[in-house]
């Protein structure tokens, strides 16, 4: 007998039929002896419902009010489940977040988990009863409603997992695993049985979706075992995202090939080059809450350099009205920006040992003539930034390149 997490996200309980689905599937597993804590969304659309609702009321919404309301769908969720369950004649208790109780800071809609008292998870798991919990929501010391932010009930997910010393955290979805790039663009991608946390971390904050980093970072934190499985399917093993140790780390040298369509680029030219310029070029940017990924800066002979970095593209324009007071002060020549544009990676722990990878892959991107824009690198990763109009046919080349398509 183990004690098992399980998540299931707003898709997987977006109706009431769904939700008895999930609670037969949750039954099965109790069948087998298996201790459970269950972790749910919201069902699918609920969350954007009520923001969208409280934005009629309030342009700003306030961040404690908004907590306070959004945290309400997940609470639907898990009395719907909690009633599934019994119907099916199990013993069954669903908890919100603050009832467990997941102690959070006070960050109203981006809240951290500080601590989770698992006691009374412990009591009903003893007396047979399947645990509810309301993902994505806690409380922080002064009693207020808090909620995670965007991937929070994953986090839920995997901090329940870590208190509780679960053999395992299963994070049910839509997908049935981590597949070596989206199969929408190359159907010949392959479902990996395993990956490890730094090529799963990788992945989620180069544009994969089927995990959410926080999540990712938290288990990898805590070593706690996850496993993506898909909702929509009876029987399955997933992925495993595992530890490097754990595997034999010769088989692959590229685990998969991400990419994000979700970055502008932004080049000051003829900036001077002195010590601190890059501080006053990002300085603000920084100050405003911008999310900067990818820097490159190049020295000319005149003493002057361009400098070019990206940001989310739903900050590109902010950034670019910040920058107007920094270009005329530092008498910078001109600006050039553009939203049209992808980042494609390759990532693979193998590349640590494996030279030449870097290589392949311009020679591959250079035969399709796509263009590198710009580059970065690190022990298990290389992006490049490219046109957007060649993202699928740099993503299906890399994938063909590197030998993804190939069984395992």
């Amino acid at each position: 007998m183990a004690l098992i997490v399980q998540k299931y996200g707003g898709t997987s309980v977006g109706s009431p039929e769904r939700v008895k689905n999930v609670a037969r599937r949750i039954a099965r597993w109790k069948a087998r002896g298996h201790q459970l804590v269950v972790v749910v969304s919201a069902m699918a659309g609920e969350t954007n419902r009520l923001l969208a609702l409280a934005r009629e009321v309030q342009g700003q919404p306030n961040p404690r009010e908004l907590d306070v309301m959004v945290s309400t769908g997940e609470q639907v969720t898990i009395a719907l489940m909690s009633m599934a369950l019994m119907d099916l004649g199990l013993k069954a208790r669903s908890y919100t977040g603050g009832q467990v109780k997941i102690l959070t800071d006070g960050a109203f809609t981006r809240a951290r988990i500080v601590s989770i008292d698992e006691e009374r998870v412990r009591a009903d798991l003893a007396d047979g009863h399947v645990v509810v919990v309301a993902g994505f929501q806690g409380v922080d010391e002064a009693g207020n409603i808090t909620t995670l932010g965007r991937g929070g009930s994953d986090t839920t997910g995997v901090a329940l997992a870590a208190a509780l010393r679960a053999e395992e955290c299963q994070i049910y979805t839509d997908v049935d695993g981590v597949y070596t790039t989206d199969p929408r663009i190359v159907p010949e991608a392959r479902r990996l049985k395993t990956i490890t946390f730094e090529e799963m971390l990788e992945m989620a904050s180069l544009g994969s979706k089927v995990l959410q980093i926080r999540s990712v970072e938290f288990a990898g934190k805590y070593r706690v075992k996850l496993r993506v499985l898909s909702s929509f399917e009876e029987e399955g093993e997933g992925t495993l995202i595992t530890f490097e140790e754990d595997e034999n780390m010769e088989q692959a040298i590229i685990s998969g090939i991400a990419f994000n369509r979700d970055e502008a680029k932004i080049t000051i030219l003829g900036v001077p080059d002195r010590p601190g310029i890059a501080y006053q070029i990002l300085g603000p940017i920084g100050d405003a809450s911008i999310d900067v990924d990818m820097i490159v800066q190049n020295v000319g002979h005149d003493g002057m350099t361009d400098f070019s970095f990206t940001v989310h593209r739903n900050d590109y324009h902010k950034a670019l009205e910040l920058l107007k007071p920094v270009v005329a002060h530092i008498k910078a020549r001109d600006v050039l920006s553009g939203d049209k544009i992808a980042k494609v990676s390759v990532v693979g722990v193998g590349m640590r040992s494996h030279a030449g990878i870097a290589s392949t892959m311009f020679r591959a991107l250079a035969e399709e003539g796509i263009n590198i824009q710009m580059i970065s690198t690190s022990e298990i990763k290389i992006s490049v930034v490219i046109d957007e109009k060649y993202t699928e046919l740099a993503v299906r080349v890399l994938h063909k390149v590197f030998g993804l398509d190939q069984p395992a």
